[in-house]
Parts: C-alpha cells; sequence; structure tokens
C-alpha cells in the first residue's frame, strides 16, 4: 500500500513539474500572460482539442508537441496507478488496517495471541467463546487471509496485526503494554522465549503462557516470566492415557469446558469485590448452593494453594478465588450478589 500511495505522490510531482514548465514555456516563447499560459498549458496536457489562444510559432509547435508527449505518459501512470489503487482493493485494506490498528490502541484488558496456527487459531476460538477481546499478531498475511480463518477474523471481538511477534514494534501495534495476557504459540522455542522476555519486561502485570517442544525450554521460560509453559505433546500424550484410564471423567470435563452448547459452566470468580455483608461468614452461613443453585467446587486460596470441595466451615476472603460449576443464570446470579450488602436479606 504504500508503494501504490509513493508512486502516486511521484506521479503528482511529475505532473506539477511538467505543469510549471508548460507554463513558463509560454510565457517565454510565445510571449503570453500568466494566466493564458496557465489556460493553454492546461488544454495541451489535457488534449482537449481547444484552438490555441494565439498562432504558434515553430519552437512554440515544438514546444507543445513534446509537452503533449510528455504529460500524456505520466498522466497514464497516474490515472493508472489510482485506478488500480481502488479497483484492486488496496485502498479498501488500507482503509481496514488503519481502523483496525486505531481499535487496537483504544483497547485495554485484552488478550494478545503470538501466531495463528493450530495452538493459537483454538486458544483464539475459546477466548472469544469467552467474551474475552483477542488481537493476534502472525507473520504471515496470506494465513491471515486465508478462507479457513474468515469466520474467526469477522468476530467483533477479535482484531489481528500483521507482523513478527519477536519484534517489540509489532508487540506495540498489539498493544501489548495495556493486555492483561499474552499467550506465545509460535513453533520456534527461541522466538517464544524473546516473547516472553519482552512483555514480561516492559508488562509485568501481565498473564504469560507459552508454548514449547524442548523440555530443556521449558525452566528458560519459567525464568524469563512466563506464568506458564504448556508442552503440546506432553499434553495431548497425557489426554490419550487418561481416555484409556478414565474415559469418562476426560469426556465429562471436556463436555464442560470445551464443547459449546452445554447448559452448565465451569468459571473461575474473583473474590476481590466481595461484599461486606460475606466477611467472616463461612460457606454454610452464606448457603449459596440454596440461594443460586450454582456449586462451589473449589477455591484458590491467598498462598496459591488450592483447596477442592471447601467444606461449610470455610470462611471466604477478598484474595480468594472460587471454581463455580452451574448454569449460566446461576452463576450470573453468584456473581451479582456476591458484591451485594443486602444479600442475607433476600
Amino acid at each position: 500500500m504504500k508503494k501504490e500511495f509513493r508512486n502516486i505522490y511521484i506521479a503528482s510531482i511529475f505532473m506539477f513539474a511538467i505543469y510549471a514548465t508548460g507554463v513558463a514555456g509560454f510565457v517565454y516563447i510565445e510571449n503570453y500572460t500568466f494566466i493564458e499560459a496557465m489556460f493553454m498549458t492546461i488544454i495541451t496536457m489535457s488534449t482537449v482539442g481547444y484552438e490555441e489562444i494565439h498562432r504558434l510559432s515553430p519552437e512554440g509547435m515544438m514546444f507543445t508537441g513534446g509537452l503533449i508527449i510528455v504529460s500524456l505518459g505520466f498522466f497514464g501512470y497516474l490515472v493508472t496507478t489510482v485506478t488500480r489503487l481502488f479497483v484492486d482493493g488496496d485502498y479498501r485494506r488500507y482503509l481496514k488496517r488503519y481502523y483496525t490498528n486505531k481499535k487496537i490502541q483504544k483497547l485495554k484488558n485484552h488478550v494478545v495471541v503470538c501466531g495463528l496456527g493450530r495452538n493459537g487459531r483454538q486458544a483464539a476460538i475459546d477466548l472469544i467463546a469467552h467474551g474475552e477481546k483477542v488481537v493476534i499478531i502472525e507473520r504471515e498475511k496470506d494465513v491471515i487471509e486465508n478462507q479457513e480463518l474468515e469466520l474467526l477474523l469477522q468476530s467483533p471481538d477479535i482484531s489481528y496485526v500483521v507482523g513478527d511477534a519477536s519484534h517489540e514494534e509489532t508487540l506495540e501495534k498489539a498493544n501489548y503494554l495495556k493486555a492483561k495476557a499474552l499467550i506465545a504459540t509460535l513453533p520456534s522455542d527461541a522466538e517464544n522465549l524473546l516473547i516472553v522476555l519482552t512483555a514480561r519486561g516492559e508488562n509485568p502485570t501481565m498473564k504469560i503462557i507459552s508454548r514449547a517442544s524442548d523440555d530443556h525450554v521449558y525452566t528458560k521460560l519459567l525464568r524469563a516470566g512466563a506464568n506458564n509453559v504448556i508442552m503440546p505433546d506432553i499434553v495431548g500424550g497425557s489426554r490419550m492415557a487418561k481416555l484409556i484410564s478414565e474415559p469418562d471423567i476426560v469426556e465429562f470435563l471436556e463436555l464442560i469446558m470445551l464443547r459449546e452448547g452445554v447448559d452448565v459452566n465451569l468459571v473461575e470468580i474473583s473474590c476481590e469485590g466481595l461484599a461486606s455483608c460475606f466477611i467472616n461468614s463461612s460457606l454454610a452461613d452464606l448457603n449459596i448452593r440454596h440461594k443460586t443453585g450454582a456449586n462451589i467446587i473449589g477455591i484458590k486460596l491467598a498462598n496459591g494453594q488450592y483447596m477442592f470441595n471447601p467444606g461449610g466451615d470455610y470462611v471466604l476472603t477478598q484474595e480468594d478465588k472460587m471454581f463455580v460449576l452451574g448454569k449460566p443464570s446461576q452463576v450470573e446470579e453468584l456473581e451479582k450478589i456476591l458484591q451485594e450488602d443486602r444479600f442475607f436479606e433476600k
């Protein structure tokens, strides 16, 4: 696109230079007034066929012929370049990229996905399904424009940046400093390591998840600042083994976590905005199951430890995170009353 605009600028400059030369030539050679020279130059360059203002001298005829030949060439080039810009859709794509970049710069608390391979594509699809705003970075423009990804890229919650995610300027285009999370799914462990180092150095609070294919890189990625490192081969092998030893458990969890159209969700709810009525109250006192129908099946404590199937005597704190199983309406009701001070009056 920049090349097309550059060609238009160059052709326009030459056309102006030819026009100025024509005006100067008619003033000098034919002693035209400035206005007459401007008019004569316009009708000559446009070849409209109007009669000349005054009969031309032999020198003026030669000058006019040369002016026509030169101006026609550059004028034709200018028209062709502008036409191609609009007919081929380059201008439309330029505007789309421009507004996409403006949209990305206004985002905050979004997720940056580096790489649109199998892992990156699936991560983006699942994030969109959970209502997250996603910015994808992919170096191959053809991959982004692939018809296979058309539905994915048509989502209003997803944007993309063409470029190398291992370069800081590309990450800046994805507005990674305001992102809440970054997923590095590139096939190269070295590039993923560089992405993690760059992102963690500039955004200490961001959650970073990286893909790794080599055992030796696993610890390096953690040291570089990744919160979690996923090795697809190990995860896939473990899942295969589970499907043999405990197939029903795997299918049950997949039914809850991965498949669409299931009327039950397993969600994480932060207690950061816990209403004052919950403080120093046990789960039995709150009676959340009776009030909402949702089940608290686990809690992540402030020290990072996990409590599974917490008892009724456990007292919630604002540093806790709850893992809740229930229908969307039940989960929504729970999230609502967690921030209401009149919970016990209901």
